[in-house]
């Protein structure tokens, strides 16, 4: 009987999204079904990390079956949540405005709203749906020490700027909050008396800890936000989102380019290869689909929309398992020095 292929190690990095992270869901759902590849590490950020540990739960409780059930379970809970939600489109905006929220009645008060009043104003209590869901779909205990996968879960330090990493033995369901926390639409999650803020101000997602605590040289990255745009936003909220996405594409930027002027000094012979990493970077996108997305959408989490994001991403996963899968273990399928002219 032949022997099966030895798996390929590669470290996942997800960046966040709000719903858009059911686009990861449908990644990962595709690449967990690969027998050629072996998930050594995560690192996420915001939805990015709520599906690194929704994942890592399933992994430690029932293998690769349990985390594709796991993903599954928490992303059906996220969209039947979303029923009750009085932001949502209404039945007449559906035919016209794809899944754009921009013309819903209820999401344009909350978002005229939360620039005038703070979430320590409009929610004294601070309830966040999000806490209930991990805690029904994350087995904790499990996860911290699970041995199978290592986690790295980025937040924002309120105080400092500075990006802090949650690794898998201190992941709790306070870290991802933190990872998860937009300032203008919930408190800061205060960890070992410090607040936090969504981790993709810092770090969406960081790679640095791929450098230093895996052995895997190959990063697969699955990106959200698209880095580059054709045209010149003229509308208010296109101008908002255009900032938005450039700030939570510059960590990543500035890691990509290290990592390329590290890999420059190695071919120049200034450092020595065997002290240095050669580190091979992949990039699952669907830039073509995912751009003509409203920023608003990523906080449409109507059942439907959800399907349909999880469908682009197992799509992108598939093309790319393809066309560039065979890459990893041998070289880089993305050009970074292209990427920076």
């Amino acid at each position: 009987m032949p022997r099966k292929p030895k798996r390929k190690p590669v470290n996942l990095a997800l960046q966040g999204g709000g719903a858009h992270g059911a686009y990861t869901w449908g990644v990962l759902d595709r690449l967990l079904q690969e027998d050629s590849l072996a998930i050594e590490a995560i690192s996420g950020t915001s939805a990015g990390a709520v599906n690194a540990v929704v994942l890592a739960s399933g992994l430690a409780t029932g293998g690769i079956a349990g985390a594709r059930e796991r993903l599954s379970g928490f992303w059906k809970a996220v969209g039947a949540s979303a029923s009750l939600s009085p932001v949502r489109r209404m039945p007449w905006q559906r035919a016209s405005d794809g899944w754009s929220l921009d013309s819903s009645p209820a999401f344009l008060f909350f978002d005229l709203i939360s620039r005038v009043a703070s979430p320590y104003d409009l929610n004294p209590m601070n309830f966040n749906p999000l806490r209930h869901l991990l805690d029904e779909h994350v087995d904790w205990q499990a996860l911290r020490s699970c041995n199978d996968i290592k986690l790295f879960i980025s937040a924002t330090s309120v105080h400092t700027g500075k990006v802090r990493i949650f690794h898998t033995d201190d992941v709790t369901a306070d870290a991802v909050m933190a990872s998860a926390c937009v300032p203008h639409l919930f408190q800061a999650v205060e960890i070992d008396g410090e607040p936090f803020w969504d981790g993709g101000f810092s770090g969406n997602p960081s790679l640095w800890p791929f450098f230093y605590d895996t052995e895997s040289r190959d990063i697969v990255i699955v990106q959200i936000n698209p880095i580059e745009r054709r045209e010149t936003p003229k509308t208010a909220r296109g101008i908002l989102n255009r900032v938005n996405e450039i700030t939570f594409n510059a960590s990543l930027l500035k890691e990509l380019r290290a990592i390329d002027f590290v890999s420059r000094l190695v071919e120049d012979g200034v450092l020595d290869g065997k002290d240095y990493k050669d580190l091979r970077i992949h990039r699952v996108a669907c830039d073509a689909l995912l751009n003509e997305l409203q920023s608003s959408s990523k906080l449409n989490a109507e059942w439907p929309f959800l399907q349909h994001l999880y469908e682009i991403g197992s799509n992108a996963a598939a093309l790319w398992l393809e066309t560039d899968g065979t890459h990893v273990g041998r070289r880089s399928s993305v050009d970074i020095r292209a990427m920076f002219g």
